[in-house]
């Protein structure tokens, strides 16, 4: 059409010819000035206006304001002398009255953008996608359809490739296991990660690992030489990209997401090694013990009640048969806790809980102020609905009563993308944060960390933190369940929003109780939930499973032979008579019945020990027999460890150093020159603080 005759035409109707751009504001303002940005420099040569309940304050777009009810006849007042071209409307949840303004005014040029300001067209061509997006579907998944419909064309793909690195060297005298993960254990970005690092690297003492772990990218070749130290072998393999819409499978989507022919493949190449399998959605391949970090069919439960839909109801039921399937198939099942494991149902349920590094997360004076922390990765949905909850129903509580209060939020890896938006909300007096290297610098400058968990299954190692740094923490029952806490003594517990916000200002107000609250969790921590302390009980539930060659058992007269040769082969070591001995504690690491290693130990206190003397056959150094000795010994000693050694033996320093030993003194003159010269040599005095 020419421009005369379309200036005719619509002067005739009694409108601008020039298509104009009506955006609707119609949910978050902060959304809606970047949708409106966004559109702006995409159709620059438009004229723009917007349609909003309040002002927005956009420069140089005319702000259409309307009000609720009358919201449809004023627009259409102010819009009667222009012709809608295009239509953005924001859809980032709830319902909003100016969507249904948008739709009567221009329901063919509706552009609509939803939380994460990813942008579709409405129309009556794509009625399904239009729907999906309508609800809040992602961009990346509005045309999902499920295999057997005819005319999809996004499916899902599951790569081959498979990656195996080799580790530390493997020994005779370990045991041998595999352990598959949905991710590498380093870095320790979330709780999963944190409980696995720790627990393989404490349990590597007794057995060679071998490490089967999904990954998505490419990982930070730092981050496998963490995972080399402590693994015998890592086996990487690309997890599968998933292409089902969520609804229409019988099994739970997270478990799908993790079907690989590639890793079927390269586990049943681990030949007769026990296999542990990390995580619910990971049970379809087998093995001989599932360790249910949380028990999801509970979690979804919890979810089904509070939100009441048919969606959330699916996914209950689905996980409860996948979950009850899955138990029944496995030997031996790992809970974390002695409610998991009579809700499990198991009849060879262990309890191993989750732990902190009393070491690494040492307390530190409180500053002044009033500064609350939460930690949780949004990649984790609880963690989202948690985060939600304190925004919207307990900070409006605070907010104006305690002015000089700040947030700390810390919240994972790709947190926007799974908080629904582009990037993570900006709120005055909150410092949001995705990944965090490190999280302890922010408990040192924590007064109160809160865990305003709704959801939840299995125990935070969040909060086993927080008790370690020695921080009051306010949480939910539920974020702080299976830990042995009690309200008023050791956590501050409170369900409803009005509770949560009382339960934070009376923390805030009362420094003593806080004081008080905060030592009683770090004396919980110390005496429960050290990771040394949990990984023997990981090591003990492997060692019934699997032949370990190498036992640690009290010294017999018949070994003093075998034992006067091992210690005559170490020099560096102190020679003493071994008849000696007898007068002592004395531990003998035996391989298949042959004596090759001897550690003694004697009570000075009644909360300390030293170490006499250790040595370890020559042909089995390096094989781990001296970590073996060393754990049991460490487990019997309920109290303080002191040792000497010789400033030359760099070896034995650093592998004391390993196992949270520090230097306490220097003794000039203290042992022999192994050469039989003069001078005596420094003897370093070394302590072990139990916690």
């Amino acid at each position: 059409m020419s421009s005369g005759l379309k200036r005719a035409l619509f002067g005739l109707l009694g409108k601008d010819p020039e298509a104009v751009v009506v955006s609707f504001a119609s949910g978050d303002a902060d959304r809606a000035r970047r949708m409106v940005a966004e559109i702006r420099a995409l159709e620059p040569g438009r004229r723009h206006f917007v349609v909003t309940l309040r002002p927005l304050g956009i420069e140089d777009v005319r702000e259409i304001v309307v009000a609720g009810e009358a919201a449809y006849l004023e627009a259409r007042r102010a819009l009667r002398p222009y012709r809608i071209g295009l239509a953005p409307v924001l859809f980032d949840g709830g319902s909003h009255v100016l969507r249904g303004v948008a739709l009567a005014l221009a329901p063919t040029k509706m552009l609509a953008y939803n939380a994460r300001l990813e942008r579709h067209h409405l129309h009556w061509r794509s009625p399904i996608a239009s729907l999906l997006f309508w609800r809040g579907t992602g961009l990346d998944r509005i045309w999902l359809r499920p295999w057997f419909w005819p005319w999809g064309t996004d499916r899902t793909v599951v790569p081959m490739d498979v990656r195996t690195l080799a580790g530390r060297k493997e020994s005779a005298v370990r045991g041998q296991v595999s352990v598959l993960t949905p991710y590498l254990p380093y870095p320790l970005s979330h709780g999963g990660a944190v409980r696995l690092y720790y627990l393989l690297r404490n349990s590597s003492v007794e057995f060679d690992i071998h490490l089967f772990a999904f990954v998505e990218t490419e990982p930070e070749e730092q981050d496998l030489e963490k995972i080399k130290e402590f693994c015998a072998s890592i086996t990487l393999v690309a997890k599968p990209r998933y292409r089902e819409p969520r609804w229409s499978t019988l099994k739970p989507p997270e478990v799908l997401e993790y079907r690989s022919a590639a890793m079927d493949r390269v586990l049943a190449e681990r030949k007769a090694r026990l296999l542990q399998v990390e995580y619910t959605q990971l049970a379809s391949y087998g093995g001989d013990i599932l360790v249910e970090h949380d028990l999801t069919f509970d979690l979804y439960r919890q979810v089904y009640e509070r939100k009441r839909t048919a969606a959330s109801w699916w996914d209950y039921k689905r996980w409860l048969w996948f979950e009850r399937g899955a138990l029944k198939r496995f030997g031996r099942v790992v809970v974390m806790s002695e409610k998991d494991a009579v809700m499990s149902g198991h009849p060879q349920a262990t309890v191993i809980a989750n732990g902190v590094d009393l070491a690494r997360f040492q307390p530190s004076a409180e500053p002044a102020g009033q500064r609350l922390l939460f930690i949780g990765s949004f990649r984790h949905f609880p963690n989202v609905v948690a985060f939600r909850f304190f925004l919207d129903e307990v900070w409006p509580l605070l907010a104006d009563r305690y002015p000089e209060l700040r947030v700390t939020v810390v919240a994972g890896p790709d947190a926007a993308l799974y908080w629904g938006d582009r990037e993570l909300p900006r709120i005055e007096r909150f410092d949001i944060r995705g990944y965090v290297a490190d999280v302890k610098p922010l408990y040192d400058e924590a007064n109160v960390v809160i865990v305003p968990t709704l959801e939840s299954a299995g125990t935070n190692v969040k909060v086993l933190e927080a008790m370690a740094m020695r921080r009051a923490v306010v949480s939910t029952a539920t974020g702080c369940a299976g830990l042995g806490l009690r309200h008023g003594e050791s956590v501050w517990v409170a369900d409803t929003a009005d509770d949560f916000a009382k339960g934070i200002a009376r923390l805030i107000e009362d420094v003593g109780l806080r004081e008080r609250l905060a030592a009683a969790a770090r004396r919980i921590a110390e005496e429960r939930y050290a990771w040394e302390e949990i990984a023997r009980a990981q090591c003990r539930l492997w060692g019934s499973l699997t032949d370990v060659p190498l036992t640690i058992r009290g010294a017999r007269a018949e070994d003093y032979g075998a034992l006067e040769r091992i210690q005559r082969e170490a020099p560096e070591a102190s020679q003493w008579a071994v008849e000696e001995y007898a007068r002592y504690d004395m531990l003998v690491a035996e391989y298949r019945g042959v004596a090759i290693g001897f550690l003694a130990t004697r009570q000075t206190a009644p909360d300390e020990f030293e170490i006499l003397n250790m040595a370890v056959a020559k042909e089995r150094r390096g094989q781990g027999v001296a970590g073996r000795l060393m754990g049991v010994a460490q487990e019997r000693m309920k109290g303080d460890i002191y040792l000497e050694v010789r400033e030359s033996n760099r070896v034995a320093r650093r592998f004391y150093e390993g196992l949270g030993f520090i230097e306490l003194d220097r003794r000039k003159g203290y042992y022999p020159a192994l050469d039989g010269s003069d001078p005596y040599e420094v003897g370093i005095v070394m302590r072990y603080r139990k916690c």
